[in-house]
């Protein structure tokens, strides 16, 4: 089961898994764009090697001592082989911004993270099966062409081909574009999915331009028409974002949780 995010990640936490997909196909965003969803293989491993003296001879994060049942969410586990892809990809993350900031990744603390956004993912899942939301496979298949289109890779049998490489299964994928949608599909059953009015949209590209026109030597910001659908999709990120949020924090309050790290 599962975080956490691709392109169109629905929170912090299904944007972990996400991340898997965009740093496989060595597409996808900038390092502000989805947090730990950029991983380039190579840099991030000879960076990750230098800047963590914990880090294995792969340049990876250590491992030892992660449990096969990493925690337990009302009786379903979470196990090593779901957390440890998404945990290695927050590391190569963290690595990566210790080029820059100096600073060697806190694995203590990029451990707890990931186990709590996994405990999330699961929560949100158990709650979207109670209320009989369900996804198929057709449905998952859909998605997986949508982001092999959108990482400019001919197929979805492509795209897991390129994540595979970065060892993460094809079942792990499939399993993580799951919780993904039930996520969303989720969120739209708990706010009725109403979407941004046009006014919210002007609102948000109007506050963009001032923001553009207040810094020196601004970036031209373009006509509305040409980003609209950039700030519809950002919009709708947002909300679902907020709306999970706000219903994870409300699962955890009755959760019978153990986290054995």
């Amino acid at each position: 089961m599962n975080h956490l995010m691709f392109t169109r990640s629905v929170l912090g936490l299904v944007a972990a898994t996400s991340m898997l997909v965009l740093s496989a196909c060595g597409g996808g965003s900038d390092s502000s764009s989805s947090g730990s969803s950029d991983k380039d293989a190579s840099a991030s491993e000879s960076s990750s090697a230098s800047a963590d003296p914990s880090a294995d001879a792969a340049g990876g994060p250590d491992l030892s001592g992660i449990p096969d049942v990493v925690a337990e969410v009302n009786g379903e586990e979470v196990t090593k082989d779901e957390f440890v892809p998404i945990y290695e990809a927050a590391f190569q993350q963290a690595a990566a911004q210790a080029q820059t900031s100096g600073q060697a990744p806190d694995e203590e603390a990029l451990r707890q993270e990931t186990a709590d956004n996994l405990i999330s993912a699961e929560l949100l899942a158990q709650e979207a099966e109670t209320r009989g939301i369900e996804v198929s496979d057709g449905e998952i298949d859909a998605e997986l062409t949508r982001l092999a289109e959108e990482n400019q890779l001919p197929s979805a049998e492509e795209l897991l081909a390129a994540i595979e490489k970065n060892g993460v299964s094809e079942e792990q994928a499939r399993s993580q574009v799951e919780t993904q949608l039930l996520v969303e599909q989720l969120v739209e059953d708990e706010d009725g999915g109403q979407g941004p009015t046009e006014k919210e949209l002007r609102a948000i590209y109007d506050q963009a331009k001032q923001q553009a026109a207040a810094q020196e030597g601004g970036q031209k910001i373009p006509p509305f028409d040409q980003v609209r659908d950039q700030i519809e999709e950002q919009a709708k990120t947002e909300q679902v974002s907020k709306v999970a949020n706000a219903l994870v924090q409300d699962l955890r309050k009755d959760a019978d949780i153990t986290i054995n790290l």
